[in-house]
């Protein structure tokens, strides 16, 4: 709640100005309310704002979730590391040591070479970026969790990369 409460007029002013939608922070039930108005023009405006606000509350940065809001094609993905391979105590804290790298090293080059956004909480990673894109980084991140170096992905990703400045 504080982080929300902290960055509340930058979350509030897209979603009513750029939206339309009608929003509310109920303090109460620890939730924040979107509703459409008379004013509001695009039919997926609610969802829209329900991904923004979501991205946002699952650690994403203002500027970032904005993209849910202003493009038709970005999406979120989320994931367990238990979802790819059972692993516990010191397995699965390797497992997110080699995601993250050497001060956060690995997660910055994933996400410039896929064109998306991660965010580690925990045992979960969320990644936020277009179909393809987030199919790329998810592969690198599944890689890693089942033990490939990081050196590896870094390859396998610039090969990727070069293949995806080819096409255009």
């Amino acid at each position: 709640m504080s982080p929300l409460k902290r960055s509340w007029m930058e979350i509030y002013s897209p979603l009513v100005e750029h939206m339309k939608l009608q929003v509310r922070m109920n303090v109460k039930s620890r939730t924040v309310e979107l509703r459409t108005s008379k004013d509001t023009d695009d039919t997926g405006a609610l969802q829209k704002g329900a991904d923004f606000v979501r991205a946002f509350a699952l650690g994403f940065e203002v500027a970032d979730a904005m993209a849910l809001l202003r493009l038709d094609d970005i999406f979120l993905d989320s994931f367990e590391i238990k979802d790819v391979k059972t692993l516990h105590g010191d397995h699965l804290a390797r497992a997110i040591g080699r995601i993250a790298g050497r001060d956060g090293k690995t997660k910055f080059t994933i996400e410039n070479a896929s064109k998306t956004r991660i965010v580690l909480a925990d045992t979960k990673i969320h990644i936020l970026g277009s179909f393809q894109n987030i199919k790329i980084a998810r592969d690198a991140v599944v890689s890693l969790i089942l033990g490939s170096p990081p050196g590896k992905v870094y390859a396998t990703l610039r090969t990727i990369s070069s293949r995806m400045k080819e096409r255009f």
